[in-house]
Formats: C-alpha cells, structure tokens, sequence
C-alpha cells in the first residue's frame, strides 16, 4: 500500500533556471529496516539551502501559489552541472510520528512513536527514514524534537573533534546562532573554553547572559585587540567557521599568530611553532575566503562536515552524543523558532527571503500538514 502527500521539489536545468515547487509525491510501503514517518516539524538548516536556492536570484524571482522559479547566476550554475535536470527533494531533518515499517524488528518497535529523523526530504508530508536513523522522542513534543540532529551532534562534534586533536579551547564565528547558543552550554558543562565570535552587540549580550566569559564583537574598533586577549588567555588555536567567505578566518590566525609569535624565545622567518586550525563548516558568505600572508607556515583551513565526522568517530561515541542529545533536548539542545510555516507558506516571497538570509536567531520551522 502506498500512502500520497505533498513534497518540496527543487530542479535546476541546464540553462539556469531554478524551480522550487510543492508537488504531490507517492510513498512506498516501507521495507525491511525502513519506516514511514508523518512529518510534523522540520528546520530549514542553512545545509538545506544550499540544495534548495543555492545562490539562485530570489529577488527578482516569478512566485505563484506554491511555486518560485529564479536564475541561478554563474559559477554557480555550471557549478552545479551534476543536479541539471534532477527533480531533487529537501530537507535534511525534521520529527515526526512512525505510520507504517518493515519487516525489521528495530523498525516494527517504532510504529506509533514520536521519532527525530534524517530521511533527507523532510520537507514533505511524509518521508520513507531508516530506522537506526531515528530518534524516539518519547514526550518530546514534534516542534521540540525537530532539530535533533544537525545543529546538536555538529556542536557536540566540535568539542569531541577538539578533544581529538588534542585543544583544550575553540574558537567559534557566528557565534549566536542557535548552533552557537549549544556549543556555549556544552563548552560550559564540559568545561571547554570557548571564544564566541559575534558582529553585533545585542548578540554579545545575548551570549553573556547565557554565561559567556569570552565574547568578541567584530564590529568594534578594537576587535583585534579583544580577540588576541581572549586566545592568550584559553590558548585557543582551533577555529570553526560557518561564514566561510570573506576574511573573517584570516583575521582568526592572525590573532592567532601574534598571540604565539609572542611568546617566542628566538626569531624564526618561518613564523611560530604553533599549530593554526580553521575549519570552515558552512557558506554563510558565497564569497572568496581570503587568507594573507601573515601568520607563518604552521596552519591549516579545512573543511568540516557532520556525517565524515560521525563516521570518523565510531558508533560508541555516537550513541553516546545522540544520548546526551535526547536527555537534554528541552535545555542544552532547545532550539528557537522566528516562524511556522507551512509548506506552501515556505515558497511565498517574504518568507523565502527571510529565511534564505540566514540571520542569526532567526530560524523558520516547516509544519508540513499546517
């Protein structure tokens, strides 16, 4: 038996023309270790963007009931010849209640739960999840349990990469999103020093009244001064950006750089000793990340994303963050919300681009059924 509903699209064709549409999609009955979840609740998580407008003019886009179609700019579009034609779904996450499973004992015992998923549509009515991959939430409400997985394990996954590679503080850009807020009590309950990196001053307040010692607003005019007092005093030298773009980065191993060049006995051409890290887990800023001349040979920008990670870490120390996660979904791991919307509400001008702008704070929820 097959079950019917409504589903977010994205297509981008070959000559750059992107559309975003509510479409009826059909769901098969669910086999061995798969569920079938009715979708109450999903995050629009900036990962979700990057597949759902990209860097698509939403501006001057053609919107009709359920429906946007816009050009996407180059390089973008040739950028992104391998999704040319693909009639792709959306969602990364998302709760909601398990209707139907397979055959699989694990996916028989979730019929009728409340889970947490990460079917990878769950912008939809319903979404086909594999059962190891759903959290069962228990009295955790749909709306409390939504964002379970993206922002919690990837801020339990900086602290667990930190410990890792051997660091004892992190430093964090954009650090008042909701992912920032996470990482502040978990650095706070594990005893991590944390530098929170912020470009307004409401959001430096915000962190310091959630018990931020070490907070530092780029837009003041001594930011640099700020920012090298904070890393000599928790020795932070691993980063985590979710800008990308732009020199925000740079300015992070500079600091970095003048902090440890200070310390030095000797002079070296080379620079310190010290190791640098930045790793760039998102594109906030479409544009080029600069990097200049000025902090040494002894430094890396890398890359960071959640699922290498999770594989990197072994199943022992997974179960163990997904716990951690569902014991404090309500405290450490709550997430906020600016909006409900449905998911025709999701493709109406103002709300695309309100979202799509990615403010920190300002977050929108899919209610799929309204």
């Amino acid at each position: 038996m097959t079950t019917t509903g409504k589903q977010i699209f994205t297509t981008l064709d070959a000559g750059g023309s992107l559309t975003v549409e509510v479409g009826e999609a059909t769901f098969p009955e669910p086999t061995g270790a798969q569920v079938l979840v009715k979708m109450e609740a999903a995050p629009i998580n900036p990962s979700d963007l990057a597949l759902l407008f990209s860097a698509a003019d939403l501006e001057n886009a053609d919107y009709s009931p359920g429906k946007i179609v816009a050009q996407m700019p180059e390089p973008f579009l040739s950028g992104s010849k391998g999704r040319h034609g693909q009639r792709l779904p959306v969602g990364n996450e998302g709760a909601g209640t398990v209707i139907a499973a397979g055959e699989d004992p694990a996916a028989q015992a979730l019929v009728g739960q409340r889970v947490a998923c990460v079917p990878g549509n769950a912008f939809s009515e319903y979404a086909i999840a594999p059962a190891a991959m759903c959290m069962p939430l228990g009295e955790i409400s749909s709306v409390d349990g939504a964002s379970a997985f993206v922002n919690p394990m990837t801020a339990l996954g900086f602290v667990e990469t930190a410990r890792m590679e051997g660091h004892n503080a992190i430093i964090h850009l954009a650090a008042a999103s909701n992912l920032g807020q996470m990482l502040n009590r978990i650095c706070q309950e594990d005893g991590m020093k944390l530098v929170n990196i912020v470009r307004k001053q409401d959001h430096a307040d915000l962190l310091k009244s959630q018990g931020a010692e070490y907070v530092v607003n780029s837009s003041d005019d001594d930011f640099m001064d700020q920012l090298r007092g904070a890393i000599d005093a928790t020795d932070a030298y691993l980063g985590f950006d979710p800008i990308g773009g732009g020199k925000m980065t740079d300015a992070v191993l500079k600091a970095m750089e003048q902090v440890a060049a200070r310390k030095m006995t000797e002079f070296s051409r080379y620079g310190s000793d010290q190791d640098k890290k930045m790793y760039m887990y998102g594109r906030l800023d479409l544009g080029p990340t600069i990097l200049t001349p000025s902090y040494g040979l002894q430094w890396t920008v890398s890359g960071w994303l959640l699922t290498p990670f999770l594989a990197k870490a072994g199943m022992e120390t997974v179960v163990r963050m997904r716990m951690r996660v569902l014991t404090n979904m309500k405290t450490t791991f709550a997430s906020t919300y600016k909006a409900h919307v449905n998911l025709e509400q999701m493709l109406e001008k103002d709300a695309a681009l309100d979202y799509r702008a990615m403010k920190t704070g300002e977050k929108y929820l899919v209610t799929p059924h309204g």
